[in-house]
Order: structure tokens, then C-alpha cells, then sequence
């Protein structure tokens, strides 16, 4: 994305935003690309996978801990917080040019569906 093309798009989206009182996961993964990009957050754009991995961590635990309490509005909460993380590094990547989220989605789901040959094709 051009500089200016970037910060047009950007003052559209945070007006957009600012606008609604619910979002999506494409919103999670455009408040990221905001907050990491020009005019974004200095804590946020300084970061790399090793400064953050330790906020990886910390938020998986804090899914079992959820889970552990059988806290659903706990387990709700936290798993958004791992699912920033993962935003958050795709994101590095998609800047660094060599994967994006929906890569990420992509893999995945080829994974899956060939895990389970028995749902989604002829058990060999």
C-alpha cells in the first residue's frame, strides 16, 4: 500500500470504527495493520516475535486458567487475547512479506481437512 493510499485508507477505517459499536475479525486484523502502521502506536510498531512471544505464553495460560474456573466470560476474553497475538504476528509477517492471516486460516484448514479424512473424504 502507497504512503498517502495507506493514510487515506487509514483516517477512512479509524472513522468507520469509531463509528460502530460492534466489529468482526477482519476489523481485529485492520486495528492491528492501524496501530502497527504509520501514525500508529510507538509500542506497537518497536515490537518483533521475540519481544511479544512472552505475551504468547502468558495468554495461552491464561485460556487454561479459564477453562479450569469454567469461566465462559473469562475463556471469551482470553481467547480474544490469543487471538490478538496471532493477528499481531501474521501481521509482522504480511509487512515482512511472507505470509498473511489468511495464510495462516488457509494452512490450517488444509491441515484440518486432511486430519479427517473420515468427515471430509473416503477413509483409506
Amino acid at each position: 500500500m502507497k504512503e498517502q493510499s495507506y493514510i487515506a485508507w487509514r483516517d477512512e477505517k479509524i472513522a468507520e470504527l469509531l463509528s460502530r459499536s460492534s466489529y468482526d475479525f477482519q476489523d481485529l486484523c485492520d486495528i492491528v495493520t492501524i496501530l502497527r502502521g504509520e501514525g500508529g502506536c510507538p509500542w506497537d510498531i518497536e515490537q518483533d516475535h521475540h519481544s511479544i512471544r512472552k505475551g504468547m505464553i502468558e495468554e495461552c495460560y491464561e485460556v487454561v486458567e479459564a477453562i479450569d474456573r469454567d469461566d465462559t466470560a473469562l475463556l471469551r476474553e482470553e481467547l480474544g487475547d490469543v487471538l490478538l497475538q496471532i493477528v499481531f504476528h501474521s501481521d509482522m509477517e504480511k509487512d515482512a512479506g511472507h505470509f498473511n492471516i489468511t495464510d495462516v486460516a488457509n494452512d490450517e484448514c488444509v491441515k484440518m481437512i486432511h486430519r479427517h479424512p473420515h468427515v471430509f473424504g473416503q477413509v483409506k
